[in-house]
């Protein structure tokens, strides 16, 4: 008689196979890195500079745009960092704006100085990730220093340009109000735009943040994926804590009165691990295209069979 063939589970296509593996080649490495520790000191100096970046900003712009609006774009961009607790941080805002002239000529700098603490914290992680301990080795100190306010500079960029758009499309909506005594048809669309480019925004800092700055050079294809997988997870987690923190925690139980300043760390502290996941695919990719093997073969593995 002719046995019966064994039966086989049934495999995953290649493509899932390789991206899997590849996935878990990444978060051991990115163990083995001490991640979880380097993610911890760059929330925490998010922490210190988010809501100094946030009113130095909108103190700026304030100058040349509406407040109202200005306000509004950045509750935005707040939703994307703290998901659960963005009113928080755009209530410092406004108490900052509301002493607006206490902070004079001589608090900018200050807020300048707080502002940049994320950025130099986060140039030192990524020097870790991509084992280049010595941060200023190939790149002039004066660079370096200069770097997290270049980024400044492009944010507030961006966000004087989604102000003068939100504050155009309310000026014509007005007008078409005025004239037709009905609002634009697509009005209500305002606030999913401002999500969509939100997000197109923290795709593109991030890209911008593997490509600038680490001290080692980063091909513009391998930022632009890391960028692409790290915004794309933070949406995917940024949405998790809105439902959790909404519905199932319990950190107002076990935190009391701590509970909103628990929650934004952590929220900062899950965006640092993504962040960091991020450049620690690109390292991943970076160190295959050195040694000239495809994308999903691990290069500890091949080295093995190699030996054998």
């Amino acid at each position: 008689m002719t046995p019966f063939p064994a039966s086989r589970k049934p495999s995953l296509p290649p493509p899932l196979r390789r991206t899997g593996r590849f996935a878990w080649r990444v978060l051991t490495a990115f163990l083995r890195n001490r991640g979880i520790l380097l993610a911890g000191g760059v929330g925490y100096n998010i922490l210190l500079s988010i809501v100094p970046l946030f009113a130095l900003l909108v103190v700026l712009l304030a100058r040349v745009v509406d407040e109202q609006h200005l306000l509004e774009v950045m509750a935005v961009q707040a939703q994307h960092l703290a998901p659960a607790h963005a009113e928080v941080l755009i209530d410092a805002v406004r108490s900052l704006l509301d002493s607006r002239d206490v902070i004079g000529i001589l608090g900018l700098p200050v807020l300048l100085l707080f502002s940049s603490f994320a950025f130099r914290m986060l140039e030192d992680a990524l020097a870790i990730l991509f084992h280049a301990p010595d941060t200023h080795h190939g790149r002039s100190i004066w660079v370096s220093v200069l770097l997290p306010y270049a980024f400044m500079l492009v944010l507030g960029a961006g966000l004087l340009l989604l102000t003068l758009l939100v504050s155009l499309g309310s000026a014509v909506n007005a007008l078409w109000l005025a004239l037709f005594d009905r609002q634009l048809p697509l009005a209500g669309l305002s606030e999913p735009m401002l999500n969509l480019t939100s997000f197109l925004g923290v795709f593109a800092l991030f890209s911008a943040i593997y490509k600038v700055l680490p001290v080692v050079k980063i091909a513009l294809r391998r930022a632009v994926i890391g960028g692409f997988v790290a915004a794309l997870l933070w949406e995917g987690v940024r949405l998790l804590l809105v439902y959790y923190f909404a519905n199932l925690s319990l950190v107002n139980a076990v935190y009391g009165s701590l509970a909103t300043l628990i929650v934004v760390l952590l929220s900062l502290e899950v965006g640092a691990v993504i962040l960091l996941l991020g450049a620690q695919v690109i390292a991943e990719l970076e160190r295959n295209a050195r040694l000239g093997l495809p994308w999903h073969v691990d290069p500890r593995r091949q080295a093995v069979t190699h030996v054998d």
